[in-house]
């Protein structure tokens, strides 16, 4: 399996295309897009065991999004993202030994995320002594005394943190909180703080959970789907079979968005005639090209008109019965939104007032109605607060609890839920931190600890010296790239556990270590026999993940058995759990959630029933809420628009359709016209031209200048692009550089990504035209002012 220099090709930015972006999504494009690859990279064997297993009942659960599966599966339950996903996990390509000989740390730097990603599987142990630039392959038995010791010789435990993907396990997240808590902190980072904890924040405070109160049926089941700040053909395809359920039913989409996306225009299912041979399915009935930051305005507008409603008609429009029952706050948010200004409601969303009325008519016509969101909206500096919009208008007409109705954010991770429910969180409830305690017999921690934000500004302070994670890539995840390097750089030791290279490896601490685990797709063999993990999705539904095909390296362990040997060698007998005995039987981890976490009760049975089971929800299974009074709450929040000063755009980040995450797979975004490179900007014709620059230029990016430094990207090829007037579009993560560190929505501390002041100017000096766009820029990382 080994390849010990596999031969991979940078993008070459001089030879960008663009063309008129794609009216549909899917269609056979997507199925050539998923199978040719994994067909060329992993064989038709290993394509079979894993492309077809995926989302099966007795496969593995896609590592890609966190979509659910349907009651009856068809035989291709996958996409075009999941198929890549796959493939790139699972490619038979691995890293030799000589590679690490081969390549100093300092060269990997200069790699673009893509070329570290496409070396092929880790498959052993590696460990870069301080002092050297090099990393050099040891033994598991050295790795795991190496991480044991450094910990141990922490002054406190609250020297260290511990960072956590979403394609982790509910076994392994379980222990490895577990370890962390019996270490001695709440220093669990994770990917949720970067992506959706404005939900839960603003759910949580509202309706009481955090989580979406939906099922699967629901979305076939709803009148009216409301669509916010997301892309569903790019990064979660497989929602575009249920919108388009929806349409068949008599169902109507309305989708708010900054940008027109192929996949919320029209679908051709590949695996429908109709999605073959005919036109596909039209989707979004109506198209709000909203300003970026504008949600806010345009849910209060839209509330307002359906309290305006309600007093011309009384009793007719809200459903009293369930706001006296089951709500609070009422006349408060009537107080609020009747001092609405509507000219600061159009310059903040940048629509007409036609569109507004039109959405609120759509809404008031509705009686099952699902507002779906994703990270366009919890990114926002005003995230929170524009998710409590999002229930106040949802609440005002009852729909919450019902079928067919209800909140929905859609997590963009494949168990991203699944760990936080885990105890993935660094401010986990008092009943969960005492459930745990009593189950193992210690004391945890209570002091909240740090987010993935926080660790990075105690790394600069120098106060987190001691770095680990679980999975994920969170030097190139997080905001303020240059920052996090250079943050990541001070720390005294830094380990990832991993299945790929990526930047994290090559901005590490003096010490720094990479062990190698399996994936998602590979068959896992332990001393009982063949095990299974489990994971829980985005409308809370938990099953089984069996792996399908053998692992790519005998020397490759289980994230599972990676944590228990840790946990074992640092904790001793702090805590009384059989390290051992979880490593040869998950079974025996999946007995200590029942006892822990809420709603787990009987896990080994459930999670072997067909399907595995849903967890309790209570808004959406009783119309109970658990907050202080037991009663959903109606909030006031004031609204606050992004200011753009004369001369700048404001920037948001996003997708290709070739990357998942921090994950490149290649360099073309098909949907939106894009091919052979990513060092662009999307812009306004009008602002273009306002601006004074030209479609194709190349231009020097600029953000915000803070604590003493410049944050830019060279070299970005302007693209003509029909956003809103005023916003611009870069990819995530190379646009990261541009975030400043303190630019976090409020409450959350989510990094702003979506709102970022930005100013184009030609490039400082020919030279930089040339040879500086691919030493710098071609490597995914900023060059210095």
């Amino acid at each position: 399996m080994v390849n010990k220099n596999p031969k991979v090709e940078e993008a070459d930015e001089s030879e960008l295309e663009v063309s008129k972006p794609k009216e549909w999504a899917a269609g056979i494009p997507g199925v050539t897009h998923s199978m040719v690859p994994a067909i060329e990279h992993m064989g038709v064997n290993r394509t079979r065991r894993t492309v077809l297993a995926m989302n099966q009942k007795d496969g593995f659960d896609c590592p890609s999004c966190a979509w659910p599966d349907p009651h009856h599966r068809k035989a291709f339950e996958f996409c075009e993202e999941g198929a890549k996903a796959v493939t790139w996990e699972a490619t038979p390509v691995v890293i030799a030994s000589e590679f690490w000989a081969e390549h100093s740390v300092s060269d990997l730097r200069s790699r673009s995320e893509y070329w570290l990603g496409m070396q092929g599987r880790l498959t052993e142990p590696v460990y870069k002594p301080a002092g050297e630039d090099y990393y050099r392959p040891i033994t598991w038995d050295e790795a795991i005394e190496l991480v044991a010791t450094r910990l141990n010789a922490l002054g406190s435990p609250d020297e260290a943190a511990f960072y956590t993907s979403g394609r982790t396990s509910n076994e392994a997240a379980f222990l490895y909180q577990l370890f962390v808590r019996g270490y001695g902190t709440n220093n669990l980072p994770d990917c949720s703080n970067m992506c959706h904890e404005s939900s839960g924040w603003g759910m949580g405070q509202t309706i009481g959970v955090g989580k979406a109160t939906v099922t699967f049926d629901d979305f076939a089941a709803a009148d009216l789907i409301i669509l916010m700040g997301q892309n569903p053909g790019t990064n979660h395809p497989r929602m575009l079979n249920e919108l388009e359920a929806c349409k068949r039913n008599g169902g109507s989409l309305v989708a708010v968005n900054p940008l027109p996306e192929a996949g919320l225009k029209r679908y051709k299912n590949p695996q429908k005639v109709r999605g073959v041979a005919g036109k596909g399915t039209e989707l979004a009935d109506q198209f709000l090209q909203i300003r970026l930051g504008g949600d806010m305005a345009l849910l209060q507008a839209v509330s307002k008109r359906v309290l305006d409603a309600e007093a011309r008609n009384p009793g007719t429009v809200l459903d009293h019965k369930f706001l006296a029952e089951h709500c609070e706050g009422l006349e408060e948010l009537k107080e609020h939104l009747a001092q609405l200004d509507e000219q600061e409601v159009l310059e903040a969303t940048g629509l007409r007032i036609e569109e507004i009325d039109e959405l609120a008519e759509r809404y008031l016509k509705a009686d099952k109605v699902i507002i779906t969101w994703a990270m366009g909206i919890t990114q926002q500096k005003k995230g929170v607060a524009t998710i409590k919009e999002i229930i106040n208008l949802l609440l005002l007409r009852g729909n919450i609890g019902k079928p067919g109705a209800g909140a929905s954010p859609i997590r963009g991770h494949s168990n991203v839920q699944g760990d936080r429910t885990m105890g993935i969180w660094e401010q986990m409830p008092p009943a969960f931190m005492d459930a745990l305690g009593k189950e193992f017999d210690f004391e945890p921690p209570r002091e909240h600890g740090a987010d993935a934000v926080e660790t990075i500004r105690r790394m600069q302070e120098g106060k987190i010296k001691f770095f680990l994670a679980l999975g994920g890539n969170l030097v190139a995840a997080i905001s303020d790239t240059d920052a996090a390097e250079a943050a990541m750089e001070k720390t005294d030791f830094t380990a990832q556990i991993s299945i790929k290279l990526n930047r994290s490896h090559v901005s590490t601490g003096k010490e720094a270590l990479i062990l190698p685990t399996m994936g998602r797709t590979e068959i896992d063999i332990q001393e009982t026999g063949k095990q299974f993990v489990s994971v829980e999705d985005t409308v809370c539904a938990v099953h089984a993940s069996w792996g399908r095909v053998e692992p790519v390296a005998h020397t490759l362990l289980s994230e599972v058995s990676i944590i228990s040997r840790l946990a074992k060698a640092t904790l001793g007998n702090k805590v009384n759990a059989d390290w051992g005995g979880f490593e040869k039987n998950y079974d025996l981890i999946r007995d200590h959630i029942s006892r822990v976490v809420t709603g787990c009760e009987n896990y080994n049975e459930r999670i072997r029933q067909d399907g595995g089971f849903i967890l309790e929800n209570g808004p959406r299974d009783s119309r109970t809420f658990h907050t202080p009074t037991g009663k959903a709450v109606l909030t006031a929040n004031d609204l606050e628009a992004v200011e753009r000063p004369t001369g700048t755009l404001i920037l948001q980040t996003l997708r290709s359709h070739d990357q998942f995450n921090t994950t490149i797979y290649g360099f073309n975004d098909r949907y939106r016209g894009i091919k052979k490179g990513r060092h662009v900007i999307m812009v306004n014709a009008e602002d273009i031209t306002e601006l004074g620059l030209a479609d194709g230029q190349l231009v020097d990016v600029y953000g915000e200048y803070k604590d003493g430094r410049e944050r830019v990207l060279r070299d970005y090829r302007v693209v003509s692009y029909p956003t809103p007037r005023g916003c611009a579009a870069a990819y995530y993560p190379e646009a990261n550089v541009l975030v400043p560190l303190d630019h976090v929505a409020d409450g959350s501390n989510t990094p702003v990504s979506k709102a970022v002041i930005v100013r184009l100017r030609p490039p400082r000096s020919a030279e930089t035209e040339t040879a500086g766009a691919t030493a710098t820029v071609g490597a995914g990382v900023a060059a210095p002012a």
